[in-house]
């Protein structure tokens, strides 16, 4: 193998797949990233790709081939080494014993490999039908939902977002939920026919899927799923993932058939002012407590150990006292999923869940559970 490669070209598909290799060393090779390159002259092509087992990614970049073949090597330390390369072309060749020469300029490395053939086989996900979407609202709704999915391993059906088309309206939706709070949001995206009955994505899928329709490049991305496989596609760049198996929960009995009493906020006002009073919140519980009076929303924490904090804002509102406390961060991260310089909260009594949305968007809303003081 022996090729050469633009510095900026090279360095874009290593740190892509940064977040991918594996960092545990159940199995050291996960640590690699393979180098496949193709072709011949300026007309060749390097694939770069790294996989988990569970979330995998390939992607194709223009390179000059003098010699086929292929490599894995450590995709840290590589990317390490090629980000400290001056801006020139790069050079590199593999050698029989599967170690890598770097040339740039008048710098040389030479890293440690492994045959590509000791490499686990990426799946070979085919998917038939691919729809189309715009990259911007695909990324708008994982950054509304994506924070409310759990972390709790025991809890492997809620460790992802679910994906279902709504029968009704036709609308594609993401849902998350960890028992403590849920997000959804709906949006107009083509048929998904493949879905059936709803996938669920899982989290490190979802966050490699945001980066992927983050770039600066994308405009759309090809999405699709089919059995227990899904494929995102934009450009040279294809992910795959391992879909979580089991059902996922009956989230629509959390929802609040009718709406109670609703306050428009602005969204950094309330965001700043639960961040100022969560400060001095207990440390296990992060409790912060709204009251609701005429003209008047009052946040307040107290922690024995530390002291106590309270903020006032002016609302409009004119009715009962109302007390509620929540989890700080949990109200915080809806808050800010929310996108739009004015939140809608809706409340009912001090037991009852809080909803959250944009105030400019029906089709969205986050439900936050109260806590008991």
């Amino acid at each position: 193998m022996k090729f050469s490669i633009d510095k900026s070209e090279f360095q874009r598909g290593l740190g892509r797949i940064q977040s991918i290799v594996e960092k545990r060393n159940t199995m050291p090779i996960l640590a690699n990233a393979l180098l496949e390159v193709t072709g011949k002259g300026k007309n060749g092509s390097l694939e770069l790709a790294a996989t988990d087992l569970e979330v995998g990614i390939r992607s194709s970049h223009p390179c000059e081939v003098a010699k086929t073949g292929s490599l894995t090597v450590s995709a840290r330390k590589l990317h390490e080494i090629v980000r400290e390369l001056p801006e020139e072309r790069v050079h590199l060749e593999a050698s029989p014993n599967a170690y890598l020469t770097l040339r740039c300029a008048r710098a040389e490395f030479t890293l440690a490999g492994t045959t590509a053939d000791e490499y686990p086989s990426l799946s070979n996900v085919t998917i038939e039908k691919l729809t189309t979407i715009p990259a911007a609202i695909l990324a708008d709704m994982i950054e509304r939902t994506m924070y409310a999915a759990s972390s709790d391993e025991t809890r492997y059906n809620l460790n992802g977002v679910f994906v279902e088309r709504i029968a009704d309206t036709g609308k594609l939706r993401m849902v998350a939920t960890d028992g403590h709070r849920l997000a959804y949001v709906d949006r107009e995206l083509g048929d998904f026919e493949s879905l059936g009955d709803g996938v669920i994505i899982p989290r490190k899928g979802l966050a490699e899927l945001k980066r992927l329709v983050d770039e600066e490049d994308s405009d759309e991305v090809e999405l699709g799923f089919e059995g227990n496989n899904g494929l995102a596609r934009k450009g040279g760049v294809t992910l795959t993932m391992r879909l979580i198996e089991g059902e996922f929960p009956n989230y629509r009995q959390v929802i609040p058939e009718e709406r109670g009493q609703q306050l428009v906020l602005p969204t950094d006002t309330l965001v700043h002012a639960l961040r100022r009073v969560a400060l001095l919140s207990a440390e296990r519980s992060r409790a912060v407590k709204l009251e609701l009076s005429a003209g008047q929303l009052s946040l307040s924490s107290d922690n024995p150990d530390l002291g106590a904090a309270r903020e006032e804002t002016d609302v409009d509102y004119d009715g009962e006292t109302t007390s509620i406390a929540f989890n700080a961060r949990y109200l915080i991260d809806a808050v800010s999923a929310t996108g739009s310089k004015e939140v809608r909260f809706g409340f009912r009594d001090g037991l009852s869940p809080a909803e959250l949305s944009p105030a400019d968007d029906s089709d969205s809303l986050a439900i936050v559970m109260p806590m008991r003081l």
